[in-house]
């Protein structure tokens, strides 16, 4: 297995391995299940090989050893721009892409590696967006984030370029999957985001160092994108657009779809408004995503907001030792926010007037501000009617 350290022997075997040409994902990693390792796939000889499956000529470049001249110029070109390898072993690969049909046996990471142990959704959508389709992108993105959500998407033009800033923008994490090197910026003009995601959030790539954006890497790129995340949000694009290859991996892959619907009149909106059709979740806030992911997902993000927020209701701890009272003013910490989860239920709605004759000594005023931030912070949902239930 590769660990989180490893050597550069080891780091090398993996690269190699990669760079075999004509050896695909899949048959790459059948090689890895079948030898446990890229160094017992290179001492096997290239009968061997054939027997495992492997087409003589792929065959005869593992057993040759060639590609480690290339790997070691990989490794220089990751060294000097501060790029980590994640193998398939790692305990650092996202574990929901692993499950898919073929996995990358080897991802090049820009960033905060361990973003890849957190709870991800999809966002994407067409590279020529209305302004409607990035203002709701815009701002889907940052309440998720702000949920706890980690945004990925494809740093594309449009909606994913909007995904990555609303993130950044509420100050949540997002991880920018390219379909080329992850030392080389497309498009150009996202330079700056580029830089700001590697600093702030993650930058990720199965494709070499270098690795030039051929059309053809992006619908395999995207397989990626679906694969690590709990579902995908399409916002905008046309009936056979990328977002909606995305979509359909995403169903193949067993996530959940999500979809914001759009103008009838309007060639972007006929992407999600047929996959919502087709029994798309129809998203119109950021909390039609998070009911809809299964429910462990729901506990790990509840367990996230009480400890960010210490939710338990113990005091939280300032540098040198002494007990500090939380800052939230009505959220789940506060005496008010815990009395109203008291009274609500996840399975019956309870009215706002109901609320406000358990709740006494407390002002209307502050009792629906107390619901609002507890709405916001995704511990209740609010029903028609002003009726209230909890989510988690």
């Amino acid at each position: 297995m590769l660990a989180p350290n490893p050597s550069r022997e080891e780091e090398l075997h993996w690269l190699a391995l990669r760079l075999v040409p004509g050896l695909g994902a899949r048959k790459a990693g059948q090689l890895i299940e079948r030898y446990g390792s890229p160094q017992a796939v290179f001492r096997a000889s290239r009968s061997e090989l054939e027997a495992a499956g492997v087409s003589g000529a792929v065959a005869q470049s593992i057993a040759s050893g060639c590609t480690f001249e290339d790997a070691a110029l990989q490794h220089q070109k990751m060294l000097a721009k501060g790029v980590a390898l994640v193998a398939i072993s790692d305990p650092r690969y996202p574990p929901r892409l692993r499950e898919i049909f073929d996995p990358p046996i080897l991802l090049f990471a820009r960033g905060r590696v361990e973003l890849l142990g957190s709870l991800m959704l999809a966002v994407v959508g067409t590279r020529r967006p209305t302004p409607y389709g990035v203002t709701v992108t815009e701002r889907l993105a940052a309440d998720l984030a702000t949920a706890g959500l980690t945004i990925v998407s494809g740093m594309a033009r449009g909606i994913d370029t909007a995904a990555h800033r609303g993130a950044l923008g509420a100050g949540g994490a997002t991880i920018a999957v390219f379909g080329c090197g992850v030392d080389v910026i497309y498009p150009a003009e996202n330079a700056k985001l580029a830089d700001e995601i590697a600093k702030r959030g993650l930058v990720l790539s199965e494709f070499p160092m270098g690795a030039p954006a051929y059309p053809q890497n992006f619908p395999i790129r995207n397989r990626i994108i679906s694969g690590m995340s709990a579902g995908v949000l399409v916002v905008e694009g046309a009936q056979y657009s990328g977002s909606a290859i995305t979509a359909r991996l995403a169903i193949d892959q067993g996530r959940e779809v999500f979809a914001v619907p759009g103008n009838i009149t309007s060639k972007m909106s006929w992407g999600p408004n047929l996959l919502i059709k087709q029994g798309a979740k129809l998203v119109q806030d950021w909390n039609d995503v998070v009911t809809e992911l299964p429910a462990a997902d729901r506990r790990r993000l509840a367990d996230a907001s009480r400890e960010r927020l210490g939710a338990d209701g113990a005091p939280e701890r300032n540098g040198t030792g002494a007990g500090v009272q939380s800052s939230v003013p009505f959220g789940p910490a506060s005496l008010l926010g815990r009395k109203i989860l008291d009274q609500l239920h996840v399975d019956q709605a309870v009215h706002m007037d109901e609320l406000l004759e358990r709740l006494e000594g407390y002002s209307s005023s502050e009792i629906i501000a107390a619901l609002f931030e507890l709405e916001m912070l995704g511990f209740i949902k609010q029903l028609p009617g002003r009726n209230f239930v909890k989510v988690w």
